[in-house]
């Protein structure tokens, strides 16, 4: 599945980033030595921070493209199942696709001792207080959303599964507008 990252920096380096010759390079290779799925944000955003003294992360997004499933072309367990085949769809209009975006902000800059007589600034990144995972999953925020055709989103209401009360909802048209956003 694919893996998009999104990250906004502030940077106070003397020559832009990405018109130096030292620190692009090597802001490039860090980050896609960081890049696997399965890091925390934050464990990703403080090696950063870490790494560049001159570099101010102050957002780093993380979206998981996927799964697609279609009643028709793909074999699927649990809710989504059951409401695929319930809604009962012609071929091209039973499908639905999710995806997850995580979300980590820069909370507040803090001036950290560097050397013997030098400070640099650190960013603390701000956790979502009142997600119990908020800490445990790495990142201010997570959102989960799903797109699909209005037959496949009316099953969805009907049937209300467990687990899909907090998922955003898109609406398709069959030319493809979105219809709604729940």
């Amino acid at each position: 599945m694919p893996v998009i990252y999104i990250m906004d920096v502030e940077d106070t380096g003397k020559v832009g980033l990405p018109k130096d010759e030292r620190r692009w390079p090597e802001a490039q290779s860090h980050l896609m030595a960081q890049s696997l799925g399965g890091l925390k944000l934050l464990t990703i955003a403080k090696g950063f921070d870490e790494d560049f003294d001159d570099l101010h992360l102050t957002r780093l997004r993380r979206f998981h493209i996927g799964p697609m499933y279609s009643n028709a072309f793909t074999m699927q367990a649990g809710p989504l199942r059951e409401v695929l085949e319930a809604a009962k769809s012609p071929v091209g209009e039973d499908w639905a696709m999710v995806w997850t975006e995580e979300d980590l902000v820069a909370e507040r800059v803090e001036r950290v001792k560097s050397g013997w007589f030098g400070t640099v600034e650190r960013q603390i990144f701000a956790l979502d207080p009142f997600a119990a995972a908020g800490a445990e999953m790495g990142a201010s925020r997570m959102q989960r959303s799903i797109i699909m055709p209005e037959r496949p989103y009316q099953a969805l209401a009907e049937r209300n599964p467990a687990g899909f009360k907090d998922v955003r909802k898109f609406v398709v048209s069959d030319q493809g507008r979105v219809l709604s956003y729940r």
